[in-house]
């Protein structure tokens, strides 16, 4: 007899305040917040602890980008007064910096840790034996609150031949050890750009085919500025275009497009789409809803279950490990403390680790016209106009702001490097409601790239202070004696 075929009745009953189904990151916010809170805590893991961030996305892809950056460095010197060099690249080397970088993390997300902080884990597989139990290996759980964080993970889309050739996904590509002479990538969205410039600067070929447009999500007139670097470094990009069929070949493999275009390269990385982990969870004997996007929950993450909660990719919300984070953060307020939370989507922001790399929060420029009509104020900086950029060569990008007739700031949008640090300030002007006016009159050290995001916001007061009006006051108390 299996685990999995033992009757409820020779099971051994826990009873924690919280039991948790995936240690991802948002499951291990809310493993070690209620722990310390003195809650007992069960946490049911079936894979790696730290999840598809800590092992097979965020952390290894960001270490492979650094290492790509550094190659590209020694190419990029001449605007320096430095001899550019083609880099050498030991591609086994740069995958053990990637594996370092894991295991230097993963003690933060590890079973001993957690035990230490009182939790009880289990590295089984859960599901529902009924709306309230769970069955985890030879042990069943029975908690009033569950919550399910089991992530996400890739798929594949339905080409043919597709199932019969090799091919990547960010779950495996990190575990190679061999530079592909031609990687091709099926998917022009983040996680398909930010691993073609990568291999790209670490000397593979590159192409990219999307169905769509490349980035479709983020403002077009940033993401054009990523797609114009992108195409000068050497990766080919083809958007709008549809696969026929994929098969093997003697580089590899090949793809075959519609029109009869054969493209052939030595490996295949599918970057177009995630679907959540939910099949195993037995969700109907809870009683929980869910769809092929995720399970359903409502704005405080509750399930259809009053006793479940959903939290991270596996509501199909948004698929970001800081949204992973801040859903965690607002189960500890809403069911241990019993205080108001509910998600706010429009504080969430994204980005993609390009270079130049590319961030939002709130609304785009269209979406603003949609909900506000033509009452919106449009507020751009060049990085061109930055000296800091200027001093450091990378000019290329700019920061957008999107306002009401009122000042009240609706969304922003950065392309340029270090993007994903330079919006936070933006971060907390959605978050707290803030007007322009609170971000034009911070003062930044000079000379940094954060002064473009407070001369964007200046730029919404230009008209009115440099206009006639004012410059007729200034001129009638300009004659008035100095007091």
């Amino acid at each position: 007899m299996t685990p999995l075929d033992m009757p409820p009745d020779m099971m051994a009953t826990l009873t924690p305040d919280v039991c948790i189904i995936g240690a991802g990151s948002a499951g291990l916010v809310v493993a070690a917040g209620a722990a310390q809170l003195g809650l007992k805590v069960v946490l049911i893991e079936r894979a790696e602890m730290g999840g598809d961030c800590l092992n097979f996305g965020c952390v290894p892809s960001k270490a492979l980008i650094a290492a790509a950056k550094a190659a590209q460095a020694q190419r990029s010197g001449a605007a320096f007064g430095i001899a550019p060099v083609e880099p050498r690249v030991d591609f086994a080397k740069v995958m053990d910096h990637v594996a370092g970088v894991i295991a230097a993390i993963a003690p933060n997300d590890s079973v001993e840790r957690f035990e230490k902080l009182g939790v009880r884990v289990l590295r089984e597989e859960a599901r529902f034996i009924g709306r309230t139990d769970v069955q985890a290996g030879p042990h069943r759980i029975r908690s009033k609150r569950i919550v399910l964080a089991t992530g996400s993970r890739p798929t594949a889309p339905p080409i043919p031949g597709l199932a019969d050739v090799p091919y990547f996904t960010n779950e495996t590509v990190f575990a190679s050890r061999t530079l592909p002479a031609h990687l091709v990538v099926i998917g022009g969205g983040p996680i398909g750009l930010e691993m073609a410039q990568a291999h790209r600067r670490l000397g593979a070929c590159v192409t990219v085919l999307e169905a769509f447009g490349f980035l479709a999500k983020d403002d077009p007139e940033l993401s054009a500025v990523v797609i114009e670097r992108l195409r000068a470094e050497g990766v080919d990009l083809r958007d709008h275009v549809k696969i026929a069929r994929i098969e093997r070949a003697a580089s590899g493999i090949a793809v075959i497009l519609e029109g009869g275009e054969r493209l052939e390269g030595s490996h295949l990385l599918v970057a177009a789409g995630r679907a959540p982990n939910v099949e195993s969870l037995d969700l109907d004997t809870a009683g929980v809803a869910f769809t092929k996007r995720g399970i359903t929950v409502d704005g405080a993450l509750k399930t259809s279950n009053r006793n479940v909660w959903a939290i991270g990719d596996c509501n199909g919300l948004y698929a970001f490990t800081h949204m992973a984070g801040y859903e965690a953060s607002l189960f500890i307020r809403g069911a241990l403390f019993r205080a108001p939370a509910r998600l706010d989507p429009a504080i969430v922001p994204w980005a993609t680790y390009t270079d130049p790399e590319l961030a939002q929060v709130g609304l785009s420029e269209s979406e603003a016209r949609k909900q506000h009509g033509e009452a919106i104020r449009v507020l751009r900086w060049k990085l061109a106009e930055n000296d800091r950029a200027q001093a450091e060569r990378e000019t290329d990008g700019l920061v957008k702001v999107v306002t009401d007739s009122r000042g009240r700031v609706l969304g922003a949008a950065i392309v340029g490097p270090h993007a994903g640090d330079l919006i936070q300030p933006w971060c907390l002007a959605l978050s707290k409601r803030l007007k322009i006016a609170a971000m034009a009159s911070f003062v930044p050290p000079y000379p940094t790239l954060g002064e473009a995001s407070k001369r964007a916001a200046g730029s919404y007061f230009t008209e009115t202070l440099f206009g006639p009006r004012t410059r007729g006051l200034v001129r009638f108390l300009a004659r008035l004696p100095v007091w």
